[in-house]
């Protein structure tokens, strides 16, 4: 590859990663739902074929779950909310879904995974604006099969869309009353499980690919976008965090979910104006 490109690409990269923690630390949001449009739009803007670039930024952004995930889960487990109870309940269910997911992943073109993705961004902001703490399903999760075909469904989209999948798991545990502390805590480990398995699969079926896709890619995981990425995202998700006590994140979260709604919208207009 030739150095411009590679100038392109790393400050591209550590602007993404700074941005998607930040906003992950404000608004308490997965960095997919950003990380997946930056990457795919970004790469695009450079003049990489279009082709394989919705596959390999899905890719990449569960592989950058994989170690952000694995530090939120660690802070949680060491507070006592992970309910390993729970975890077992959804994780044969989850480990389906993202096998079924990767397979189906493998199957669909560019131009199917961002109609996936830009539907599901319009269900996420969806939820996003819903309170599941006012609603009750029951006390307590149903007996099997239901968590387990719940953890299906979850592994399946977050597999999908890049995503951990929290967004989706918390308001559902929620409904079930439990408490939030727990909810948020199982919820990070259930998107390391996600992540690992999803990260896995995308390796493999994107093995023979690399030829079409940009510079330090293996399989569909772009390797400098996750080096860059990790860390920055890391190192200003606490500074999110910080700001989400001093300003208005209710307010800030609907904003969000409007933007994913044009998000959305801008995906799926872009496919019948190529």
């Amino acid at each position: 590859m030739d150095y411009h490109s590679l100038l392109t690409m790393v400050p591209f990269f550590i602007g993404l990663g700074t941005l998607v923690g930040f906003m992950a630390g404000l608004l308490g949001v997965g960095g997919g739902v950003l990380l997946v449009p930056g990457l795919f739009y970004g790469m695009t803007a450079m003049g990489f074929d279009q082709a394989e670039l919705m596959h390999m930024a899905v890719g990449t952004s569960l592989a950058v779950i994989l170690p952000t995930g694995m530090s939120s889960a660690r802070a949680h487990w060491r507070r006592g909310g992970v309910r390993v109870d729970l975890l077992k309940k959804f994780t044969p269910g989850i480990v389906a879904g993202v096998v079924i997911g990767t397979f189906v992943a493998k199957h669909v073109s560019s131009e199917e995974l961002k109609i996936i993705f830009a539907s599901m961004l319009v269900v996420l902001a969806i939820i996003m604006n819903i309170d599941a703490t006012r609603y009750s399903l029951g006390d307590g999760l149903p007996a099997q099969p239901w968590p387990g075909v719940a953890g299906g469904v979850i592994g399946f989209l977050a597999t999908m869309m890049g995503i951990g999948g929290a967004t989706i798991t918390i308001p559902y545990m929620t409904l079930y009353r439990v408490p939030i502390a727990q909810a948020v805590g199982t919820a990070s480990a259930m998107g390391i499980i996600i992540a690992t398995f999803a990260v896995i699969g995308f390796l493999s079926i994107g093995v023979g690919q690399e030829t079409t896709l940009p510079p330090f890619s293996l399989g569909y995981i772009n390797m400098l976008a996750w080096v860059l990425i990790v860390p920055a995202s890391v190192l200003m998700a606490p500074l999110g965090a910080h700001y989400a006590h001093s300003l208005p994140v209710k307010t800030l979260r609907r904003i969000f979910s409007v933007f994913l709604f044009c998000m959305a919208a801008w995906m799926i207009a872009g496919l019948f104006l190529d």
